[in-house]
């Protein structure tokens, strides 16, 4: 089975020794992605909300970097820095899907990289 590591300057660029996502057979393995702004390199967003969507538009370059789109998404993990967000964050979330949703859990974790609030990683299937 051949694996491809997936790589777009859409998306911002790994801050460890990591991929932004592996491809094999037909699956897509997403690293999780926090609000950073691949123009800027830090995260701008100023509330919950942006940083959502900024995660989201990562996700999306990654995604289509590699040849899909949500539609293919079939399992999210969400790490929240507060689950007081998840409200907030699962609004947000559910926009970018249409139809069937992916499998999902979220978890409230101590702290994310670069203090982010909010971090997603996915796996599809393409």
């Amino acid at each position: 089975m051949e694996t491809n590591i997936i790589n777009t300057p859409n998306a911002p660029a790994p801050i460890g020794p990591y991929s932004q996502a592996v491809k094999t057979g037909n699956l897509l393995f997403i690293s999780g992605q926090i609000p950073i702004d691949p123009a800027t390199g830090g995260i701008t967003a100023a509330d919950i909300i942006a940083e959502t969507h900024q995660v989201m538009h990562n996700l999306r370059a990654i995604l289509t970097e590699a040849g899909g789109g949500f539609e293919h998404v079939v399992k999210t993990t969400i790490l929240l820095s507060d689950m007081a967000l998840f409200a907030e964050v699962n609004t947000v979330y559910g926009k970018y899907f249409t139809g069937n949703f992916p499998a999902r859990e979220t978890f409230a974790v101590k702290g994310l990289p670069k203090n982010a609030n909010v971090e997603i990683s996915m796996i599809a299937a393409l």
